[in-house]
């Protein structure tokens, strides 16, 4: 599932404790901290709809700094990678 968080409110103290919590957590495959309409995308697995439902209860809604969270269904891995495709310097 990809994640989509907003906090409560936007100060230092919550927002390095919603990273901590992130990293510390097995689910959570990735976690970025974004710009835009959420605070954070999240990329978790779980085995089963029921296992998701659990973490969300763990995750989220044992956490008061959490607005919300809307879940996105991954269907299909069309392109997977974090390659950047950067030249290197140019010879003179």
């Amino acid at each position: 599932m990809l994640v989509l968080v907003t906090l409560e409110r936007e100060r230092s103290d919550i927002i390095d404790k919603f990273k901590k919590a992130i990293k510390s957590s097995a689910d959570v495959v990735n976690g970025f901290y974004v710009t835009g309409d959420a605070d954070f995308v999240l990329y978790v697995t779980a085995r089963t709809m029921d296992d998701y439902e659990q973490f969300t209860r763990r995750f989220f809604y044992e956490n008061s700094d959490i607005k919300g969270f809307k879940t996105m269904v991954i269907m299909d891995r069309v392109k997977a990678g974090f390659a950047i495709p950067i030249d290197g310097p140019s010879e003179v």
